[in-house]
């Protein structure tokens, strides 16, 4: 068993704004790159590799924790593409029935945006990184990656509500049986130097 760890990239405007990302390359807010280089990775971490979504949200805070040691960039991380969906504000969305979007606890793994890609689809593009996996490793990416990650984990099929929640500047960690998610642990806080 291979011990791992999911950090979601630091915030974006449309993060603020509450609109769908998605493989638009949003870069960090002004107060994310101001607050970035205060954090640190919890000790236990500080010295396992780190792998990032190659969209600059994603790569400027793995190089942040990674306080100048180098950071492997996937883009097998990168968030889940939303299609038609990306740019858009969730509550807009919700508020139009032909939009066909509903809450995460109706997904279902094959719920898929116009365009876009389904839980599943994130889940089939990330399966094989995880299974290449051999020492402890932190990956930086997005909450729906990291949301496809964790459904495995706890057995979740995004029929109810989430068991788990993503925190920010926390890191997730989990353990990888033979490249299968399992065992999640609670979140940890990022070190504030």
């Amino acid at each position: 068993m291979i011990r791992i760890a999911l950090l979601r990239h630091f915030p974006t405007d449309w993060n603020g704004e509450g609109r769908l990302q998605g493989q638009v390359d949003r870069p960090l807010t002004e107060a994310s790159r101001t607050e970035l280089p205060r954090h640190s990775l919890p000790e236990e971490w500080r010295n396992a590799e780190i792998v990032a979504s190659p969209l600059s949200r994603a790569r400027d805070t793995a190089e942040a924790m990674a306080k100048g040691r180098p950071v492997r960039l996937d883009a097998r991380l990168m968030e889940q593409a939303w299609g038609e969906w990306e740019g858009r504000l969730r509550e807009e969305l919700i508020s139009d029935p032909a939009s066909g979007y509903v809450h995460v606890e109706d997904w279902g793994w094959e719920r898929r945006p116009p365009g876009g890609e389904s839980p599943g689809d994130v889940w089939r593009r990330v399966a094989p990184l995880l299974a290449e996996i051999s020492q402890p490793t932190v990956l930086v990416a997005h909450r729906a990656l990291m949301r496809a990650i964790l459904a495995r984990a706890w057995g979740w099929n995004y029929d109810a509500p989430e068991p788990f929640r993503i925190r920010k500047a926390h890191v997730h960690p989990l353990w990888l049986e033979d490249g299968h998610p399992a065992q999640p642990e609670a979140p940890v806080r990022l070190i504030h130097d």
